[in-house]
């Protein structure tokens, strides 16, 4: 695991329990490129060397902007060991995401701390049916470029509400044998939800096993399809996270009747063992909240 934070501080490194932390305080964590992939979804590309050689799909990264940020949690979408960069996609849905989304190339996030979570156990399966909703594509493409390069075959499906939020599509063809899309409204792809694509592949295919990231709801009625034809289904939990360490409880997770930490004992699990009406339920906890500090930033932001 790295720790890589910002400028003008000395490098040191130290050893924690069986992990290996870096504490690497130099020139980092610059973005060196950013893209639209539309309004409210942004792909930074991110100066950290140490992470990007030491991320495997499914880590995530833990930033905070600024001294007295919030720290979130983002899935590494992508990592380049020769240029030393990683890969970040933000959706501006409430402050810190909506602070991240307004730095620049050239600007520095405060911490990037990682790789953290465990990574995706990767096999060769036979025919692997990779669904994603939303920004949920993010942390799936990783993940179906290593089934790919482990010989198997993959057909993907990606969902969004609309043709302007479905994003990564060429780096998910590059990597999958087949891409299916489909909107909400019909606007690209065909019309429907994700879960009639996945039944579409899974009436014509024998599918080993299937891997879906994205909301909540998503994955749950993707698990419950996959349940129907006994289809073995790993599910991504992201969402949940807060600090990372597994030390705030945030991200607890009912799995086959036992309480997990979504930060530490995944993000991923066995999705037909996941209590997801529970998941929903905490997710909702502090939405009102998140609302109210959201409304009250960009006020301020519109009156500057």
């Amino acid at each position: 695991m790295i720790l890589s934070f910002p400028a003008c501080f000395h490098y040191f490194s130290c050893k924690i329990g069986d992990f290996g932390i870096i504490d690497s305080r130099t020139c980092m964590n610059k973005i060196v490129a950013k893209t639209y992939f539309s309004e409210s979804v942004v792909k930074l590309v991110v100066d950290a060397p140490r992470i990007a050689k030491s991320r495997r799909a499914g880590h995530f990264v833990i930033v905070r902007t600024g001294e007295k940020g919030e720290r979130i949690p983002l899935t590494i979408a992508d990592a380049d060991m020769d240029q030393g960069t990683i890969t970040l996609v933000i959706q501006k849905v409430g402050v810190t995401s909506a602070r991240l989304c307004s730095l620049e190339a050239g600007d520095f996030i405060t911490d990037v701390v990682g790789p953290l979570g465990k990574p995706t156990h990767i096999g060769k399966v036979g025919t692997v049916l990779a669904s994603g909703g939303g920004v949920g594509v993010a942390p799936l493409l990783p993940i179906v470029e290593a089934f790919k390069k482990a010989g198997n075959k993959l057909i993907t499906v990606l969902a969004a509400r609309t043709k302007e939020l479905i994003i990564l599509e060429d780096q998910m063809r590059r990597h999958s044998d087949e891409v299916i899309i489909m909107t909400d409204d019909g606007s690209y792809g065909k019309k429907g939800l994700v879960t009639q694509g996945m039944e579409e592949v899974i009436a014509r295919e024998k599918i080993d096993l299937a891997v879906t990231v994205g909301p909540a709801i998503m994955m749950k009625y993707a698990s419950l399809l996959t349940g129907k034809y006994n289809i073995p289904t790993v599910a991504s939990l992201n969402t949940l996270m807060m600090d990372g360490t597994g030390m705030c409880g945030a991200c607890r997770v009912t799995v086959d009747g036992k309480t997990q930490f979504v930060c530490v004992d995944g993000p991923e699990f066995d999705a037909h063992k996941v209590d997801f009406d529970e998941m929903l339920l905490r997710l909702d906890a502090y939405k009102s909240a998140e609302t109210e500090a959201y409304e009250k930033y960009l006020e301020s932001h519109i009156k500057a």
